[in-house]
């Protein structure tokens, strides 16, 4: 069983990239998870200034 954990002596590069492989996608999970509660807060903030739900005004249609 050690011989597994030491991975044949490479077992720094091998560790670190199994690590790797997960932090930084949690990582970047929580960061979305945070940025999507600060995107809908602010949304909600400017609606509530501008008095209702904002709506985008209709797009004209394009000549094709």
């Amino acid at each position: 069983m050690e011989e597994f954990f030491h991975m044949g002596g490479y077992a720094a590069y091998v560790w670190t990239v199994y690590a790797l492989g997960v932090v930084v996608p949690l990582a970047l999970a929580v960061h979305s998870i945070a940025d999507y509660g600060r995107q809908a807060r602010l949304v909600e903030a400017l609606e509530s200034e501008a008095g209702g739900r904002i709506r985008r005004a209709a797009r004209p249609e394009q000549d094709r």
